[in-house]
C-alpha cells in the first residue's frame, strides 16, 4: 500500500482501530498523571483537569472498542477467536470496563468539594493502567507493529 493513498488508508479493514485505540490510552495516561501530580502538590486544577481526561478517555473508549469488533469481523468474518487475539479481546473489553469503572469513581469523588483521592484508587488506577499497557503491547504484537518476545 502507497503511504500517501489517504483513500486507502482511511477504508483498509483494520486502520480505523489501529487510528482510534490511542486516544483512550493517551486520555487515561494523561489522567492518571495529572491525578498523581494534583495529590503530590495539592493542585484542584490538576485534579480538575485528571478528571476531564478521564471522562474523555471514557467516551474515547466507545469507538475504539466499536472498530475493534468491525475489524475482527471484517478481517475474519466474525469467526470464532482464538490465542492472542482471544485475548486482546478480553482485555480490551476489561480495560475499556475498568475506564468506565474508574470514571464513575471519579465523578462521585468530584461531586464531594475537598475530597481526596484514597489510595485506593490510585491503586486501581494503577491497575487499570497495567491492564490498559498490556493491551496494548498485545494489540502492537497483532497489528505486527511489534515483535512477540523471544
Amino acid at each position: 500500500m502507497n503511504p500517501f493513498d489517504v483513500k486507502a488508508a482511511l477504508l483498509a479493514k483494520h486502520a480505523q482501530h489501529v487510528v482510534m485505540i490511542h486516544f483512550p490510552i493517551a486520555l487515561f495516561m494523561a489522567s492518571f498523571t495529572f491525578d498523581l501530580l494534583a495529590r503530590w502538590r495539592g493542585n484542584r486544577a490538576l485534579a480538575t483537569a485528571a478528571y476531564h481526561n478521564l471522562m474523555a478517555a471514557a467516551v474515547a473508549t466507545l469507538p475504539a472498542v466499536a472498530t475493534g469488533l468491525l475489524a475482527w469481523h471484517w478481517q475474519l468474518g466474525g469467526a470464532r477467536l482464538k490465542g492472542n487475539l482471544r485475548l486482546h479481546l478480553l482485555l480490551g473489553l476489561s480495560s475499556s470496563g475498568m475506564i468506565w469503572l474508574r470514571y464513575g469513581w471519579r465523578a462521585r469523588l468530584q461531586r464531594k468539594p475537598g475530597q481526596r483521592l484514597t489510595a485506593g484508587y490510585l491503586a486501581a488506577q494503577l491497575f487499570a493502567a497495567a491492564l490498559i499497557t498490556l493491551t496494548g503491547h498485545l494489540g502492537g504484537i497483532l497489528s505486527g507493529v511489534e515483535a512477540p518476545p523471544g
